[in-house]
């Protein structure tokens, strides 16, 4: 094991990948840098670990757009094994009547798909993108910015945002109202009001609700299904792909860039208090009780765990506590794993060998009003009866990450909230809801419930208890209005400082948010 030294220049709590981007950017500037990881893994949610011999399994995220290219050139990323696959096509929505819904980066062919449900949306769904495209060009430099602080604003904040408007003001106010709606509204509502076919508004609607305890109906789900269709893979826009080797690959390059530059990372080496004298945090203690000095504090873990369990109270602001305890971390995704003997035998594109419907997110959700149903179970407190799943085949495209032969399937299952009611229990839950999921992915390919050879179930339980993830919230807090931007992490504090004079907030708990960006690691 690598000898620690006792004092540092920065110490980064935490080596999920906005952890490690911190790292990362701190170790440039010359300083010396050590992450403490309190798993036996780097990458937080970024990971991939080994539950069956021969897989390589992203336990939670599993696929990658948002990771910002500027820090893959800055960290030089590709030199330390950062590769993504395209996915093409993207998106695959089978129904139970045997029709599919193709989606993916021709425009063409989407026409083309669109066409057999709808020619009205076929001809809207182009201005759709368009639509998104322009509102991307706002949005987007908006999350390299530091957010200000209405309370008390800065001449530099006054200027740096007024010339941002100022150059975007030909597309603000074309796009306004639709940018407003966008961000307070409904996935719903917006959907409604460009397109009338039940099956593209589905596959559409999923990406607003994956992720968060909301129903397609609820306020602010616009957002994050906008959330979920900015980025790129590979230079090319809205395109999602697979991290080679699973998403840990993102992590481990950026890990292996820190290390390059010297920076130690030690894992199995949880923090359990952050020690402060005179305002300013003096370092850490690990859980096993050695004592670590810095000069600069970071931390990438969520605000409950560094503000109420690694600090004493009596060292932080009555107000900003009483902020911090206000976040909302309400969660209700699931995340199953399946080892499969076979490709999924679709009923709506037979066929067991690799073809473009296995290569992009396949969406199990029929309709509309079976999203809500989903949604209304949670609600009421228990899984849903019958949950919406996203589904991807990695090894489809990524022979890496499977044995010889077999395949690898990663779902994200929505709803399994935190809290359930009425007497019902995770230990009690989890085996019947794996079942069901199965049972269902079954209906569409009869031959995959016989496939599974392997199979793993994540709870929002297990997040907080494994990944140590409060409430099993993926995004540090919930990602609404009234958490987002300078409101992010709790008003006062969004740019990503903290009471302490010398400590930072460096995770998706900060501006932007949640999502594989590091976009949070690299403005803190």
């Amino acid at each position: 094991m690598k000898e620690k030294q006792a004092k540092y220049d920065a110490i980064i709590i935490g080596a999920g990948h906005n952890g490690l981007v911190t790292a990362g950017y701190l170790a440039r500037q010359g300083r010396k840098v050590a992450i403490f990881e309190k798993r036996d893994v780097v990458g937080g949610c970024a990971v991939t670990e080994s539950p069956w011999e021969g897989y390589k399994v992203s336990s939670l995220a599993y696929v990658n757009s948002l990771f910002h290219p500027q820090i893959v050139k800055d960290l030089k990323l590709k030199d330390h094994g950062y590769e993504m696959i395209p996915r093409v096509p993207s998106s695959f929505t089978p129904f139970p009547d045997g029709r599919h819904l193709l989606l993916g980066p021709d425009k063409q062919f989407n026409i083309e798909q669109i066409s057999k449900f709808s020619k009205k949306d076929a001809e809207a769904y182009p201005r759709y993108e368009t639509m998104l495209d322009e509102i991307a060009q706002v949005i987007e430099p908006v999350l390299l910015m530091t957010p200000p602080n209405p309370g008390k604003l800065a001449f530099g904040e006054m200027f740096q945002y007024g010339k941002f408007l100022w150059k975007n003001k030909p597309n603000l106010k074309k796009n306004w109202s639709t940018l407003t709606r966008l961000m307070a509204g409904s996935a719903i509502d917006m959907l409604d009001e460009w397109f009338e076919s039940e099956e593209l508004k589905v596959t559409l609607a999923t990406d607003a609700v994956i992720g968060v305890n909301a129903g397609p109906a609820s306020p602010g789900t616009a957002y994050v299904l906008f959330h979920h269709v900015m980025g790129e893979c590979n230079g090319v826009r809205g395109v999602w792909g697979y991290m080679k080797g699973g998403m840990g690959g993102l992590s481990s390059s950026i890990a292996s860039s820190c290390k390059a530059m010297g920076v130690d990372i030690f894992t199995s080496s949880g923090v359990a208090k952050i020690n402060v004298k005179d305002g300013r945090a003096q370092g850490v203690v690990t859980e096993a009780g050695d004592d670590y000095e810095c000069r600069i504090l970071a931390t990438g873990a969520d605000c409950n765990i560094t503000f109420t369990k690694l600090m004493d109270k009596n060292d932080l602001p009555d107000d900003f506590l009483q902020d911090v305890k206000r976040i909302n971390y309400d969660s209700a995704s699931v995340k199953i794993n399946l080892a499969l003997a076979e490709l999924p035998n679709f009923k709506a594109c037979p066929g067991t060998e690799i073809s473009p419907w296995h290569h992009g997110t396949i969406h199990i959700s029929p309709n509309m009003q079976y999203v809500i149903d989903a949604y209304a179970d949670s609600v009421a407190g228990r899984p849903s009866r019958s949950p919406i799943i996203e589904a991807t085949l990695p090894s489809a495209l990524d022979p890496s990450v499977v044995p010889e032969g077999k395949h690898l399937m990663n779902c994200f299952v929505q709803y399994g909230p935190f809290d359930l009611r009425n007497g019902l229990s995770w230990d009690e839950e989890k085996g019947k809801f794996l079942n069901r999921v199965i049972e269902i992915l079954g209906e569409y390919a009869p031959n995959l419930p016989g496939s599974v050879l392997h199979s793993q179930i994540i709870t929002p339980v297990d997040m907080e208890n494994e990944y140590n993830l409060t409430g099993g919230n993926l995004f540090h807090g919930r990602m609404s209005l009234d958490q987002m931007f300078h409101m992010r992490p709790v008003p006062g504090y969004a740019n990503y400082k903290t009471p302490l004079k010398n400590m930072y907030i460096c995770g998706s708990s900060a501006h932007p948010g949640g999502g594989v960006m590091g976009i949070p690691g690299w403005n803190a």
